[in-house]
C-alpha cells in the first residue's frame, strides 16, 4: 500500500440551529425550506455548524454546501418525507452509469469542506420507495404490505410488492432512456420508480462522516462518485435484511479515503468498492485508489467485502484490516463481467474474522449477472473487444479465519483473460464444500486449511503450493 494521507475539512467556529430558522419538531410539518436556508445562508458566511437538536425533524431533501457541517445532536432524527414535488427526477449516475433518478435525499455536488455529524439518526424513509420481494419476508409481513398497496407483479421467485401504483405501473413500462425526448417528462409520471440513493456526493473532496446513524434508504445508502480526501468514522450505516438494492457504502472512482470503526447491518452489499460500468463508464478515467478500511463490523449484508461489479474504471491500491463479518451471505467477494473491462489490482485483505457465511467465505467470479426489475434489456456487449474483459490481479489475502461457510474458496476467471497472481496466507476455513478454481493460475497458496465442519477430521491442507485449473470436494 502507498502511503497516502487524507485531510480532514475543517469548520469556521460559528453556529447556528434549525430553529433559528423556525424548524418544527415533531415529524409532521415540513422543514425543508428551514434546513436548507440554514445550510445556504451559512455557507454564504463562510461557513460552519448547522445544528439540529434533539426531536423528530421531517424534511424534503437536503442539499449541503462548502463548508458546512450537518451535525445531529443526541436524540436527533431526521426522516424524509416522499412526494413528486420535491424529489424531481433528473439525469444523474447510478449503478455505475448515467441514469434518471430521483433527487437523493442529501447530496452534494462540486462542494468541499462538508460534514454529516454527531450522535443522531438520518432515515431515508426507504420503505415508502422500495419494493419487496415475498420470498424475503414472513407472511405476515408480506399480507402488510398488501393491505397498504395491491400492486404486485408475480415472477419465479414469488410476488414483488410496488408500494405505488406509480412505482409499479413504471415498472410495468420500464425505465425510459436517457436518450429519449423529453426523457425527464416522461420519467416524471413514475417519479418514485426512479429510486434514489440516500446520502450522494458527488466531485467533493475534504468530506467528514462521523458518528451519525443513516438507515432506511430507498435505494444504496450512502453513495460516495468522484469524491477525494472522503473520511468515514465511528458511524452505523444499516438497512432491513430485505431491503432492496440496500447496500451499505458504495465506494464509486473516489481517491484517498480513510474508514474505520464503522458498523454495517444492510440488505445488500455492505462494503462495495466500485468504479463505473462497461465502456460508458470507461469514458471517465478515475478509478478508485488509495483507500484504507480498518476495524469495521459487519452484521448482515450480501457480501461483507465486496469489489464490482461495476469497477470498469479500475480499483488498486486498497487495504481493508482488522474486520468482523458475521453473518453474511459472502465473505470477501470479487465480482465483475465480460462487458465490464478494467483492471482490480494491489488490493490486501488481512486479519479479517468471519462466521455462518451462507455462502462462499471467498470468491472471485467473472460471470456475475444481475435481475434487472425494470424489464430493462441485458446490458451485455454484442460484441466483445480487448477493452470488455476485466481483470483481477496481484491480490492477497492473509490472515483470515472463517468458522462455517457454504463454500470456502472459489475462483472463476474467463478463459479470455484468466485470474492470476493471487495469494492466499495463513488463511482458515470450515465449510461444508472445499475449493473450485476454474480459468486462473499462479494462484499462490501458503498455510492455508480448508476443513469440512461436519466433519473436522475431514481437511485440505496446502503448506506452499501454486494452483491453478482445480476442484477439492469433500
Amino acid at each position: 500500500m502507498h502511503t497516502f494521507t487524507v485531510e480532514l475539512p475543517v469548520f469556521p467556529d460559528r453556529q447556528v440551529s434549525i430553529t433559528d430558522y423556525q424548524a418544527v419538531s415533531g415529524g409532521i410539518v415540513s422543514n425543508t425550506a428551514a434546513i436548507n436556508q440554514a445550510i445556504t445562508e451559512l455557507s454564504k458566511l463562510g461557513g460552519g455548524t448547522v445544528n439540529v437538536p434533539e426531536g423528530i425533524w421531517l424534511t424534503g431533501p437536503i442539499t449541503l454546501k462548502s463548508n458546512i457541517n450537518l451535525h445531529l445532536e443526541k436524540g436527533a432524527l431526521i426522516t424524509f418525507d416522499k412526494n413528486p414535488e420535491e424529489y424531481p427526477v433528473i439525469l444523474t449516475n447510478y449503478e455505475g452509469q448515467p441514469r434518471l433518478r430521483a433527487v437523493s435525499p442529501i447530496h452534494a455536488f462540486d462542494e468541499e469542506n462538508i460534514a454529516i455529524t454527531g450522535e443522531g439518526i438520518i432515515d431515508g424513509n426507504g420503505h415508502e420507495w422500495r419494493p419487496l420481494k415475498e420470498f424475503k419476508v414472513p407472511k405476515r409481513q408480506w399480507q402488510a404490505c398488501l393491505m397498504k398497496s395491491p400492486y404486485v407483479i408475480d415472477t419465479k421467485e414469488g410476488g414483488i410488492w410496488y408500494p405505488s401504483k406509480t412505482a409499479y405501473e413504471g415498472c410495468l413500462e420500464g425505465e425510459v432512456n436517457i436518450e429519449a425526448p423529453d426523457a425527464l417528462k416522461k420519467a416524471a409520471r413514475n417519479y418514485d420508480l426512479y429510486r434514489p440513493v440516500m446520502t450522494n456526493l458527488v466531485r467533493c473532496n475534504k468530506v467528514l462522516i462521523e458518528g451519525v446513524t443513516l438507515q432506511n434508504s430507498p435505494a444504496w445508502n450512502l453513495h460516495p462518485l468522484l469524491c477525494t480526501n472522503l473520511t468515514l468514522r465511528n458511524a452505523f450505516i444499516r438497512n432491513a435484511s430485505f431491503a432492496q438494492n440496500g447496500d451499505g457504502l458504495d465506494l464509486e472512482s473516489c481517491r484517498f479515503v480513510d474508514i474505520y470503526g464503522v458498523k454495517f447491518d444492510v440488505g445488500d452489499d455492505a462494503i462495495c468498492i466500485k468504479s463505473g460500468k462497461n465502456a460508458i463508464g470507461r469514458k471517465i478515467t478515475v478509478p478508485t485508489e488509495h483507500v484504507h478500511i480498518r476495524d469495521c463490523v459487519v452484521y448482515h449484508g450480501h457480501g461483507g467485502f465486496v469489489v464490482g461489479s461495476e469497477m470498469s474504471r479500475g480499483v488498486r491500491d486498497v487495504v481493508i484490516e482488522n474486520c468482523l463479518f458475521l453473518g453474511t451471505d459472502t465473505g470477501i467477494r470479487f465480482k465483475s463481467a465480460i462487458g465490464r473491462g478494467g483492471v482490480v489490482e494491489d488490493i490486501t485483505i488481512r486479519n479479517i474474522q468471519m462466521t455462518d457465511i451462507e455462502e462462499d467465505a471467498i470468491i472471485f467470479t467473472m460471470g456475475y449477472t444481475l435481475f434487472r426489475m425494470d424489464h430493462q434489456a441485458s446490458d451485455e456487449p454484442d460484441t466483445i473487444s480487448k477493452e470488455d474483459i476485466p481483470e483481477f490481479k496481484n491480490i492477497t489475502i492473509r490472515d483470515v479465519n472463517c468458522l462455517r461457510a457454504g463454500q470456502a474458496i472459489k475462483i472463476d476467471g474467463l478463459e479470455q483473460m484468466p485470474i492470476h497472481d493471487i495469494t492466499l496466507e495463513n488463511v482458515m476455513i470450515q465449510a461444508k464444500k472445499a475449493i473450485e478454481i476454474k480459468n486462473a493460475n499462479q494462484i499462490f497458496f501458503k498455510n492455508v486449511s480448508v476443513t469440512n465442519q461436519d466433519n473436522l477430521k475431514q481437511s485440505f491442507v496446502f503448506k506452499e503450493e501454486v494452483l491453478s485449473d482445480c476442484s477439492h470436494n469433500f
